[in-house]
């Protein structure tokens, strides 16, 4: 007589575990600054990326950027097993290569370019635009909202307005890098230019490489 011997419970259950998870699809982390937030968000929203996944760092690393490199390590390393593909939506953003160094270690990608402005711009704009005045002072849709918080505040320049002569001596003009077109973002801009007696350009980025390569990875995923 042939004894029929059955698969055990705990065999069974890992094995449908482990088929579950081959049939699902494969998703991808963006690891981002949370200076992306809003637009990364629109454009899946807009695109239907449904494989896709975000996880925004703090916005207020910029203030702090020896503290980018590690703070996206401890997320790629906290993340490694759930995604099988994983990017990283920063610029160097004044890291002064430590973030690539640990990307390199890591196998994971980012964004190329030093920084926000220049894959919103366009790596070609942004070189016309820095040739052209290398003393400028940019802005985005996000820094434009929080500028009291990230920029007048962090310096001190609402209790010393007179510091501003001193901390934006170097600058001539503002550009604003607009992702999305908004009632009264424009006059907005032209304010803070003015209050620094900045000359003013207005320039429609949209989301430029930003869209087209996280377009690139939702489709590869």
């Amino acid at each position: 007589m042939t004894e029929n011997v059955g698969m055990p419970a705990h065999g069974a259950c890992n094995l449908r575990h482990n088929l579950a998870q081959t049939m699902q699809p494969a998703r991808t982390l963006l690891i981002a600054c949370g200076a992306l937030a809003r637009e990364i968000a629109a454009l899946k929203r807009a695109n239907g990326w449904t494989s896709v996944d975000v996880r925004c760092l703090p916005a207020q690393l910029h203030n702090r950027p020896e503290r980018i490199a590690p703070a996206v390590r401890a997320e790629i390393q906290a993340n490694r097993e759930r995604y099988a593909h994983m990017f990283v939506v920063y610029g160097d953003c004044g890291t002064r290569g430590e973030l690539d160094a640990v990307l390199k270690t890591e196998g994971v990608e980012r964004l190329p370019g030093a920084h926000c402005y220049e894959f919103l711009a366009t790596a070609q704009v942004f070189a016309h635009l820095s040739e052209a005045e290398p003393g400028t002072f940019y802005l985005t849709d996000f820094l434009l909202r929080h500028f009291e918080r990230l920029v007048i505040r962090p310096l001190g320049l609402d209790r010393h307005p007179e510091l501003a002569s001193e901390y934006f001596r170097n600058y001539r003009k503002l550009v604003y890098l607009a992702q999305a077109e908004r009632a009264g973002a424009i006059d907005a801009a032209r304010r803070i230019a003015d209050s620094f007696g900045f000359a003013f350009e207005y320039r429609f980025t949209g989301y430029g490489e930003l869209g087209t390569r996280l377009a690139t990875l939702a489709w590869q995923a």
